[in-house]
């Protein structure tokens, strides 16, 4: 069973949206990857609950503190063959709950112990090092990095991966590899786009990971989102459909 972290410590870089489309992507694929997927919201934002339109009865809250078991928490079948662990902004909280907790890094990592039938769990994070991204990372065996048009994203992933190499040496036992650095809005042409590829390409801790050619600006994506759809449920033959499904085949080769 993969588990992928969906990561950056910088928002706004379409994360959630990535993460969503790489778990349906990986539910609906007919290759090795195509069985039933886990997606689970560990951003206290709850931004997967909004964007599939889903309210959720028990929460990631609720499974990561033993109030729910996993299967009052899990959401069957939202999407074919994927389920959800949403969130909600009570998971704020969360952190300050289980910060006096030994072993409390390691907290979901425990409850999925017993987590089987999936090929894949896919994680999506939120844009702060804080102890639920610690929780997630370290319940993950691979990273995949969006990183939006400016260099501010850029930056983001780079404090990411310094941050991962650094839980990396506190807990060798979990190594943590990068499938994927995901260049996000890109718009041909412009200058920003030139300046954040150029960026990545030139930096070694990036550059052996990027992926082309990323997800490229689309505003059938907007209306995905607005529609509580997927890009290929709304439009499966735009720039974005097409973008995202050439991930699903890089993550599935890689």
């Amino acid at each position: 069973m993969r588990r992928l972290a969906v990561i950056n410590m910088k928002g706004g870089v379409g994360k959630t949206t990535s993460a969503i489309h790489i778990a349906a992507g990986l539910a609906a694929s007919p290759g090795k990857s195509g069985k039933r997927v886990l997606l689970i919201d560990a951003d206290p934002q709850g931004n997967v609950s909004h964007t599939l339109g889903i309210r959720p009865t028990r929460t990631f809250e609720e499974f990561m503190g033993g109030e729910a078991t996993f299967e009052e928490a899990v959401l069957s079948n939202v999407r074919p063959n994927l389920d959800i662990i949403a969130s909600t902004p009570a998971a704020f909280a969360l952190e300050r709950r289980i910060a006096g907790e030994t072993q409390r890094e390691t907290i979901l990592s425990r409850r999925l112990r017993t987590v089987t039938g999936y090929s894949a769990i896919v994680m999506d994070t939120s844009p702060a090092m804080n102890l639920l991204t610690y929780n997630a990372l370290l319940a993950s065996e691979e990273l995949i990095i969006p990183v939006g048009m400016d260099m501010m994203a850029v930056i983001g992933a780079r404090q990411t991966l310094a941050g991962v190499a650094q839980l990396s040496d506190l807990w060798p036992d979990r190594p943590l590899k990068v499938l994927a650095v995901v260049p996000t809005f890109v718009h041909s042409g412009t200058y920003a786009t030139k300046a954040t590829l150029e960026a990545l390409d030139s930096d070694p801790a990036t550059s052996p990971f990027v992926f082309r050619p990323g997800i490229r600006q689309c505003i059938d994506l907007s209306y995905a989102t607005a529609s509580h759809q997927t890009i290929w449920e709304y439009a499966p033959r735009s720039r974005a459909a097409a973008d995202y499904t050439s991930l699903i085949r890089h993550i599935q080769r890689v």
